[in-house]
C-alpha cells in the first residue's frame, strides 16, 4: 500500500486579516481576477514570497555557487511566464501578485477569447470547455507555461464557439459592442425642428417693434 504522505498547508494567512485596508485590498483582487476564496489569494502570495526568499538567499551566497544557481531558478520563472528570459534577480524580487495571477489558466483563457468577465471564464474552465493539446484541463489555478499557450482552445462542441465574438475596438467593454446607436434619425429631427425655433424666437421681437411705434 506503500506510506501514508503528510500533506502540509501550502498557504500562510496574514498576521491581521481583520485589517480593513487589508480587507479592501484583497477584495479587489479577487474580483480583478475573478477568484473564489481568499485560499488562492493566500496561496498565490505564499509562493511569490517563497520565489522572493530564493532569489535573496541567492544573493547572498559566494559568486561561483550563484553562478551555478541562478540560471536554475531564472530557467524555471522564465518558462512558466513569470519573467523574461533574460531577467536578473532583482526582476524576480520585483514580480507582484498580477505577475502570478496573469498566468493562471483562468485569465489566460478570458484574454484568449474575449471573455466578458473572470468568472465566466472561471465557469468555462470548471466546466470542461477547454483543451490544452488534446487533454481537458477544468483547473482554473492551473499555471499556463509559455509552450502550452499558443495550445489553450475551446473544445468543439463547446457553446462558446458561437457566442464569442472578437471586440471591434478597445474601447469601452464587450457588452456594448454590439450596441447600436441611431445617429442619423436624430440628426434630421434636429435640422427640421431648427427653422420652427427660429420663428418662435423673431415672433417676440416683431411685437416688440409694433408697440414701439
Amino acid at each position: 500500500m506503500g506510506d501514508t504522505k503528510n500533506f502540509r498547508r501550502v498557504w500562510k494567512k496574514p498576521k491581521r486579516p481583520l485589517n480593513f485596508d487589508l480587507k479592501m485590498e484583497e477584495l479587489k483582487i479577487l474580483g480583478t481576477f475573478g477568484l473564489k476564496t481568499k485560499r488562492e489569494l493566500w496561496k498565490a502570495r505564499t509562493e511569490l514570497s517563497r520565489v522572493r526568499n530564493q532569489a535573496r538567499s541567492l544573493l547572498a551566497l559566494r559568486q561561483d555557487v550563484r553562478d551555478r544557481e541562478e540560471p536554475i531558478l531564472l530557467k524555471s520563472l522564465s518558462r512558466v511566464g513569470y519573467v523574461e528570459p533574460d531577467a536578473t534577480l532583482d526582476d524576480v524580487l520585483n514580480l507582484e501578485l498580477s505577475d502570478l495571477f496573469s498566468r493562471r489558466l483562468q485569465t489566460v483563457v478570458q484574454k484568449k477569447f474575449f471573455f466578458k468577465t473572470p468568472y465566466q471564464a472561471r465557469q468555462a474552465v470548471s466546466h470542461g470547455h477547454i483543451l490544452i493539446g488534446d487533454r481537458i484541463v477544468n483547473i482554473p489555478s492551473y499555471v499556463v507555461s509559455i509552450d502550452e499557450e499558443p495550445k489553450v482552445k475551446l473544445t468543439t462542441e463547446s457553446i462558446f464557439n458561437e457566442i464569442l465574438s472578437e471586440p471591434e475596438s478597445d474601447l469601452g467593454s464587450p457588452e456594448t459592442e454590439n450596441i447600436e446607436i441611431p445617429a442619423e434619425a436624430p440628426a434630421e429631427e434636429v435640422k427640421a425642428e431648427a427653422p420652427a425655433e427660429e420663428v418662435k424666437a423673431e415672433a417676440p421681437a416683431e411685437e416688440v417693434k409694433a408697440n414701439t411705434e
